[in-house]
């Protein structure tokens, strides 16, 4: 069964180049696998939907690079959707290891679609700053005094949006793109005692843990790892078709494009097993034939 000898023999590297242009190629070349929306990500953007031009969400960047492939494409659709909806948004980071220059590239990436947005009428950018759970509490009380000034050094009493806008009570809804335990913190701390409603992007191993406080209502809304971002994509794309230009550039990494590559990569990964168990089976029988 020479076919058998072969497959046994097979070089490792050829299967770490099939893993890399089964990455690349999707990427580079969209293949647009359908996605189905589960509810924990439609009841987030419904909840947005239903906001007008005088609402304002709060976006909570308490992730860093390590997790960025996963929680980037969400803040971006997010941020989309509220900026098609003219709702406006507070942002800030509560994690130290570039939290606040996630919310940068973020907002960088996403205004490049909406020139029209203004500084501070229709966004405003706090920043970063420690100490996450008392940071938190205090902004319950007076966010003026939390954040003496924004990320671009204005006081806030000088930004038309932070004026009208001082603690939880002004705002609609908090979002925390999270990686570690702040998403949960935002959840079971600012929502029990603020009683402002959460939702959390996490990454896709962080997902589990956040369904008890979605079914405890503690939470209205979750996006777990790459399917959720990806979720969260087409809902925008087809309730604002002006959006989806922004989703076919050329060069721009999306959640939709990373779950074709992430489909792919499975069913490779299926097929190495299927073929590595046949090839163990085969080699075992004609072992035991040989012995008789």
């Amino acid at each position: 069964m020479e076919w058998l000898n072969r497959l046994m023999a097979l070089d490792r590297r050829w299967i770490f180049l099939l893993v890399a242009i089964g990455t690349a190629l999707p990427i580079i070349f969209p293949i647009g696998f359908k996605v189905s929306v589960t509810p924990p990500a439609k009841a987030l953007f419904d909840r947005i939907e239903q906001m007008g031009p005088d609402d304002v969400v709060l976006l909570s960047f308490d992730y860093g690079p390590s997790t960025a492939p996963e929680n980037d494409p969400m803040a971006d659709a997010v941020l989309r959707h509220c900026f098609s909806k003219r709702v406006k948004v507070v942002l800030l980071s509560l994690f130290p290891i570039g939290g606040v220059t996630m919310a940068d590239q973020s907002l960088a990436r996403v205004l490049r679609d909406f020139p029209d947005i203004r500084r501070g009428i229709d966004y405003a950018h706090l920043g970063y700053k420690s100490g996450s759970q008392a940071t938190m509490k205090q902004m319950g009380e007076d966010i003026h005094r939390v954040f003496p000034t924004d990320r671009y050094g204005m006081a806030l009493s000088e930004v038309p949006l932070l004026q009208r806008v001082r603690t939880y009570d002004d705002m609609k809804l908090v979002v925390s793109f999270a990686t570690g335990i702040i998403g949960e913190w935002w959840a079971n701390l600012i929502n029990a005692q603020f009683h402002i409603p959460v939702a959390v992007g996490c990454t896709a191993v962080s997902a589990p843990k956040y369904y008890a406080y979605l079914q405890s209502g503690q939470m209205v809304g979750l996006l777990g790892g790459l399917k959720g971002a990806s979720e969260y994509e087409r809902l925008v794309i087809d309730r604002y078709p002006i959006v989806e230009a922004a989703y076919t550039r050329a060069g721009l990494y999306t959640a939709i494009k990373g779950m074709d590559a992430q489909t792919i990569i499975h069913t490779l990964i299926l097929l190495f097993i299927i073929m590595a168990n046949v090839a163990f089976f085969a080699g075992r029988g004609r072992a035991a034939q040989a012995k008789r």
